[in-house]
């Protein structure tokens, strides 16, 4: 809830504190949020929109493929490195502050994290169609609509830990609001990750390579310390393998009419691979 995280928030026109009155998020210059019925409340500033978030047919798909556990093994792992970093930047107490998931949707993974580490959560992304969801991920999430590439509505140091799963990243603000000592857990698909379905149905690929370019961003910023690999296996039918399409960029891409031919070529249930890189930064 907002109040679980409300003395983390910064104003997005002002950079002031953010103080919760009532269902109303203002700061001292007095600019002023309300808290939207679904829960979440946005903080973008004026010029800014949301028309690069995921859509509410994206969010329900993805809602739908997570809630079948398929990306359960990713979510495992995530909160147990999360549980790992927190130790490590806590002295061994675990997190007493902030969890931040940056490109949070529908807040599974934050809320995974949550119950294994404690802390509140702030999740962050620019979809309010994926936020009315993540407010209610969680007892202890707040969900925050706002623009990655844009100075996020959290204080200076103010995150003991945050997750980035599947989305865009900002490193020098990464770097600003997370403090001293404080980890960011990145996760990213490896060039086989789908890659049953990126043959078959022409879907958007990953380049080997990108890890590479990825630290190289992130390094003025932020220094890698673990990279592990988390592979495994789905068997899935045509409707959760259209799921995957929907859900994610490829959703922008594709031709339903197309995309069901393709589909209709094979096997009904489909054994595809799962693979991603978990990393971990401080």
């Amino acid at each position: 809830m907002l109040q679980d995280i409300e003395r983390y928030l910064a104003c997005p026109h002002c950079a002031r504190p953010l103080n919760l009155d009532g269902r109303t998020l203002r700061c001292a210059a007095g600019h002023s949020f309300d808290q939207a019925k679904q829960g979440y409340v946005s903080l973008l500033a004026g010029d800014a929109h949301t028309g690069t978030g995921d859509t509410a047919e994206m969010v329900a798909a993805r809602g739908d493929f997570l809630a079948a556990g398929h990306y359960r093994p990713i979510a495992d792992a995530l909160a147990k490195a999360a549980e790992v970093a927190a130790a490590a930047g806590q002295g061994g107490d675990g997190p007493t502050g902030l969890v931040a998931d940056l490109g949070a949707g529908t807040g599974y993974y934050l809320a995974h994290v949550l119950d294994r580490t404690g802390g509140a959560g702030a999740a962050l992304d620019i979809s309010k169609f994926a936020l009315r969801r993540a407010a209610r991920a969680h007892p202890r999430i707040g969900a925050l609509v706002c623009d990655a590439w844009r100075p996020l509505p959290l204080l200076d140091g103010s995150a003991d830990l945050l997750l980035n799963v599947f989305a865009p990243r900002n490193g020098p603000e990464i770097r600003r609001v997370l403090r001293p000592g404080g980890r960011m857990l990145l996760v990213s698909p490896t060039s086989r990750h789908l890659r049953e379905l990126v043959d078959a149905l022409g879907l958007l690929s990953v380049d080997e390579d990108k890890e590479r370019r990825t630290d190289e961003k992130l390094s003025p910023w932020l220094t890698r310390t673990d990279r592990t690999e988390v592979e495994f296996r789905l068997r899935l039918s045509h409707a959760e393998a259209n799921e995957v399409v929907a859900m994610g960029p490829n959703a922008w891409h594709t031709d339903p009419a197309r995309l069901a031919a393709a589909l209709a070529e094979l096997p009904d249930p489909v054994e595809v691979t799962g693979s991603v890189h978990l990393t971990t930064y401080r």
